[in-house]
C-alpha cells in the first residue's frame, strides 16, 4: 500500500500551489516564469507541464515541441494516491482539447478547497491563435466558468464572452461591462489585462463580483514585444491573492512589478525573444509580497 504524504495543517503553514503550463526551455514564459516567481513569493510550487518546447513560439523558427497530455492524468492519479493537496491551482497555456479535458480530471481530484486561477491563453491583437479553433474556445469557456480568478487579455475576453474585439478603441464603460460579463460566466474575480484608458499608458482592470468594486492601475507604455510579460503579471497576481492581499494591492503589485521588469529589459537591450529580465527584481518582490 502506498505511503501517503504527511501534510501540515499548522497555522501559518507554507501554502502549496500547482502551476499547470507548458515548459519553454529558452525564452522566459509559462513555467520558467511561474515557478521562480511563486517560489520567491513564499509558496511551495509544484508543476504539471502540458508540453515541452525548445523555445517559445514567439519569433523563433525550428523549435521542437512535445505534447505531454498523455502524461497528465497518470501524474494526477499518483499525486491523489499520495494524499497530496493544493491551496491553489494556476493554469495557463493548454493548446488542445485533450489538455482541457485533463484539467477536468485534475479538478475532480484536487479542486475542493483549492482556489482556481485561470489565464485562458488563446489569442492576442484581436485574433485567435492559428492552432486553435472555435471548439477549443467553447471548451475553454466551460472550463473558465469554474475559475475563482480569471485573467484574460482583451482578445481572450472577447472570445470567452462571444463579443466583438473592441477595434479601434474602447472606454471605461466598455471595460467595466466586459468585466461584468466575465463575472457572469462564474468567476468571482475577473481581471482584464493590457488595458489602455489613457494615452501612452497601459495596465490592468479588475472587478470583484462579490463587491462590485472596479479597480484599475496602469504604467507608462513602453513599445516592444515583451514576451512573457503576461506570465509575469499573472504569476505575481496569483501569489499576491494567495497571500491574502486585497485586490487593489494585488493588482498594483502585479502591474508595478511587470513594468519594472520591462524597464530593466529595455535598458539591457537583449534580444526581446529571451523574455523579461525578472530575476534581478525578485528580491524586491519577496519583500513587497509579505
Amino acid at each position: 500500500m502506498m505511503q501517503k504524504l504527511k501534510l501540515s495543517d499548522a497555522p501559518g503553514r507554507q501554502k502549496r500551489v500547482l502551476a499547470v503550463h507548458d515548459i519553454s526551455c529558452v525564452g522566459r514564459c509559462s513555467l520558467t516564469v511561474a515557478l521562480p516567481v511563486l517560489s520567491a513569493m513564499g509558496f511551495e510550487t509544484s508543476i504539471l507541464p502540458t508540453s515541452i518546447l525548445s523555445t517559445h513560439t514567439g519569433g523563433f523558427e525550428g523549435y521542437t515541441y512535445r505534447d505531454l497530455a498523455a502524461d497528465m492524468d497518470p501524474v494526477v492519479d499518483h499525486w491523489h494516491a499520495l494524499g497530496l493537496k493544493f491551496d491553489a491551482i494556476f493554469t495557463g497555456w493548454m493548446g488542445t482539447h485533450r489538455h482541457i479535458e485533463n484539467l477536468g480530471h485534475l479538478l475532480d481530484a484536487f479542486g475542493d478547497g483549492a482556489a482556481l486561477i485561470v489565464d485562458p491563453v488563446m489569442g492576442d491583437n484581436g485574433k485567435l491563435y492559428a492552432t486553435l479553433d472555435d471548439a477549443y474556445v467553447a471548451a475553454m469557456r466551460a472550463y473558465c466558468a469554474r475559475a475563482d480568478v480569471l485573467l484574460p487579455n482583451l482578445t481572450e475576453a472577447a472570445l470567452l464572452t462571444g463579443t466583438d474585439y473592441p477595434f479601434p478603441g474602447y472606454d471605461k464603460a466598455w471595460v467595466e461591462g466586459m468585466l461584468r460579463r466575465l463575472n457572469d460566466m462564474g468567476p468571482g474575480i475577473a481581471v482584464l489585462t493590457g488595458v489602455t484608458l489613457k494615452p501612452g499608458r497601459i495596465g490592468a482592470a479588475a472587478l470583484d463580483g462579490r463587491r462590485g468594486q472596479l479597480i484599475y492601475f496602469d504604467e507608462p507604455y513602453i513599445p516592444g514585444m515583451w514576451h512573457g510579460a503576461g506570465d509575469v503579471f499573472a504569476s505575481v497576481l496569483t501569489g499576491a491573492v494567495l497571500n491574502g492581499a486585497p485586490m487593489p494591492k494585488a493588482l498594483r503589485l502585479a502591474v508595478d512589478f511587470t513594468a519594472r521588469c520591462i524597464r530593466r529589459t529595455r535598458r539591457a537591450a537583449t534580444d526581446e525573444r529571451l523574455g523579461l529580465q525578472f530575476e534581478p527584481e525578485l528580491g524586491g518582490l519577496m519583500n513587497e509580497a509579505q
